[in-house]
């Protein structure tokens, strides 16, 4: 039983809040660790260390705060099989998505590892006679960063590594369904010799996160979660003259045209439809077949999902892990009873499945479902589960309408042999994240991870030049540095 304590000041420390939670294996349900909930003293206390070190952090040359983050890099390698054991037990997934996340990661790490060059400014001479103009980014100061349990390692380096490189300080706050690989990293953060308080770890509820949201000593939040959440963080955020990044829910479409090749298109879309058991931002939900391809896709999809090996992700031979907790296991299951009760069909049911040795595990089997209305509930709700709704469209016209009629706008994908086509949904499509024969859209680091429309609150997205413009302020300075002063010395 590990215990998810708070990293403050450079210190591991217990928590003063009085509640606790264990921390689960869903695939087991047997308790792994405990996690306490701090209290407002807690953050307070993380907020001083942040700001202290900041005085110190923000004058370090650039060149100096990245050295740290090549230690990291090299560290994260080093111990890759390990975090990615942690990521498997108390999240779920297999142990091969957990080494991809951990990719995914890294790859951010080696990105803000160029800030010496992605944080430079602008310089312009002889704006007017004898006076020079340029524009500098600085740092914005104690940065806050909320993260959601389904990619416990992977979202926090779309902020941390860039922040951290910019010259601020930050507080990161892990779901605390999924502490344990955020208590990880942070041995890994001391051994790659980072200041005592440039980078501090509070646990907690959503108290903490209010707490985040109104404390007046932090500069920016970024949060990733559902969309209630993140409209809610970013409203209360900003009130609070915070700058914010709030990335919230989705529902993404994949297009399938009667020309795609239809055996490459269901193994990419199970993937995205199945992987990570659905609990992906970026997970495939609908599927909008195009006239002749609904027959030939549903076909392939369904032998793929019926096929699909389910257990614990620990174990050698396993496609796909359970969700996340029972509870998001019964909702899930009550979603694809509803659709089939609005007249969709189910093609393949994953509800009731069981893994042997299991009993208490969080399994739910991949579903298929066919005619799902457009205006039913399942064609607008997020899932966040293995479930993958089919609906068909005479041509690419309607297929594009239905696109744009959702409420959210993280990803949407289409399948086909035609450039003109893919062209066309590119320019066309409403969303930040497109794929062309491709079933997760998912950026890499040096590009933003864009959201549009209800799946993101914000102006500046996670990763990349975004996080780089994200974690500094620019500052204008003119000159002018008249000739006859300088004959005084």
């Amino acid at each position: 039983m590990t215990t998810a304590l708070n990293h403050v000041g450079g210190v591991w420390q217990r928590s003063g809040g009085a509640d606790f939670l264990d921390v689960h294996d869903p695939a087991t349900a047997d308790a792994i660790g405990r996690v306490a909930l701090s209290a407002g003293r807690d953050l307070d206390s993380a907020v001083e260390a942040a700001a202290a070190a900041f005085r110190d952090w923000r004058n370090t040359p650039v060149e100096d705060r990245v050295q740290p983050l090549f230690r990291l890099k090299a560290l994260l390698d080093e111990r890759a099989g390990e975090l990615a054991r942690v990521i498997t037990a108390e999240n779920g997934k297999t142990l091969a998505e957990s080494e991809g996340e951990l990719k995914r990661a890294i790859e951010n790490v080696e990105v803000a590892c160029g800030t010496p060059a992605l944080m430079q400014g602008d310089f312009l001479e002889d704006v007017a006679a004898g006076i020079d103009e340029l524009m500098i980014r600085q740092p914005v100061g104690v940065c806050a960063i909320v993260c959601p349990f389904n990619f416990p390692a992977m979202i926090p380096f779309w902020f941390f590594p860039y922040a951290l490189a910019c010259g601020n300080t930050c507080i990161v706050k892990p779901s605390e369904r999924t502490p344990l690989t955020m208590r990880a990293v942070f041995e890994l953060l001391d051994e790659a010799g980072f200041p005592p308080g440039v980078a501090n770890l509070v646990n907690g509820d959503r108290r903490v996160v209010d707490a985040i949201l109104e404390h007046p000593g932090i500069a920016a939040v970024s949060f990733v979660g559902s969309t209630p959440v993140a409209r809610h963080v970013y409203a209360a955020a900003s009130a609070a003259g915070k700058r914010v990044q709030a990335q919230g829910g989705a529902k993404n479409p994949i297009v399938v045209l009667p020309d795609a090749d239809i055996d490459m298109t269901g193994a990419i879309a199970a993937d995205s439809a199945f992987g990570c058991a659905g609990q992906r931002c970026l997970a495939a939900s609908l599927a909008i077949a195009v006239g002749d391809a609904a027959g030939p896709f549903v076909e392939a999809m369904g032998q793929i999902a019926g096929s699909r090996v389910v257990g614990n992700g620990l174990h050698d031979g396993v496609e796909m892990g359970p969700v996340i907790t029972q509870q998001s296991r019964d909702r899930i299951e009550g979603l694809i009873g509803a659709a089939a009760g609005e007249g969709a069909r189910i093609v393949v049911d994953g509800r009731g499945r069981t893994v042997d040795g299991h009993p208490g595990g969080a399994f739910v089997g991949p579903t298929l479902l066919r005619g799902v209305p457009p205006a039913g509930t399942i064609a607008a709700t997020e899932i966040f589960g293995p479930v993958l709704g089919v609906m068909e469209v005479p041509d690419v016209d309607a297929a594009i309408r239905l696109v744009n009629s959702g409420r959210y706008g993280n990803m949407a994908c289409l399948f086909t042999g035609s450039g003109a086509a893919a062209r066309r949904f590119r320019h066309e499509a409403d969303v930040g994240n497109v794929g062309i024969n491709l079933g997760v859209a998912a950026p890499m680091a040096f590009f933003p991870f864009s959201g549009w429309r209800d799946s993101f609150f914000g102006t500046l997205h996670g990763q990349g030049k975004h996080a780089i413009e994200f974690f500094t302020q620019t500052k204008v300075v003119v000159e002018r540095w008249p000739e006859a002063w300088s004959r005084r010395f």
